[in-house]
């Protein structure tokens, strides 16, 4: 029994012109022709055609395909493995920014709806960059620690977020005024100061020990978006966030917790 071209595109749920493609490249071409020289397809021809579009579904290239269908030594089970080993990394990826997406629409959440003018009530210059939120879930993904402060962040009612941001707001104008005053980075007054960091992101968020603080400082000073929500940018000073982290290795040093 043979079948037209039309019919073929009909069982298969590809168009006409595809199944020309395939003629006109030798990948699929029917046993035989009508008088009038209308295409027609026998069974072996769908059943090749069943092979062309399982391959085509697994994302062959057509040129692979027909290799593999031709070359009586190609080694199709060779490349369904190399197949399934890049489709299950590229699903492990496409799950990845799933989590990556949730983590991000976590940290955007405050917990509380808030007004724009809310918003800038209680948050004031500091805003969260999504792209910067985007990458810390990756690099944090695996850190209980992050869940914890995200799991933190979620909770806070505008009340906690009001009086959150005003403790860090009076710690910021103590970190800039010993900025200012010329205080060693390593000194009695910074190393105070770093601490005191240490126990605000303890208390709002997770508990941060001094090798996970260092890991936050060096965020701080290698990203100015990251900076940016603890410094707004129209109080920062150059070399400041550089003066934060040595502040913070020197105080992890002091309580042992330099390692990391």
């Amino acid at each position: 029994m043979t079948y037209t071209v039309g019919q073929v595109s009909g069982f298969a749920g590809i168009t006409v012109r595809t199944l020309h493609h395939y003629d006109r490249t030798g990948l699929l071409t029917p046993s035989e022709r009508s008088p009038a020289g209308y295409r027609l397809y026998s069974d072996a021809d769908l059943a090749r055609l069943q092979q062309i579009l399982f391959y085509r579904e697994l994302e062959f290239s057509l040129d692979e395909i027909q290799a593999i269908l031709e070359d009586p030594q190609a080694n199709a089970l060779d490349q369904l493995r190399a197949r399934h080993k890049l489709l299950s990394e590229q699903i492990a990826k496409l799950q990845r920014l799933v989590e990556v997406a949730e983590h991000a629409m976590e940290v955007q959440d405050t917990g509380v709806p808030l007004t724009p003018r809310e918003r800038f009530d209680v948050f004031g210059e500091i805003t969260f960059d999504l792209s910067y939120a985007t990458e810390a879930a990756v690099k944090w993904h695996d850190s209980d620690g992050h869940r914890q402060a995200l799991a933190s962040a979620a909770a806070h009612t505008k009340e906690d977020w009001q009086q959150l941001m005003a403790e860090a707001a009076e710690w910021r104008a103590r970190a800039l005024a010993a900025f200012d005053a010329g205080e060693p980075a390593d000194g009695e007054r910074a190393l105070e100061l770093a601490e005191e960091h240490r126990a605000h992101l303890t208390h709002w968020f997770t508990p941060c020990p001094p090798a996970m603080h260092i890991r936050v400082a060096d965020d701080f000073a290698a990203d100015p978006r990251a900076f940016a929500l603890l410094i707004p940018p129209s109080e920062q000073r150059q070399g400041l966030a550089e003066w934060l982290r040595t502040a913070v290795h020197a105080n992890a040093a002091r309580r042992g917790g330099g390692e990391r």
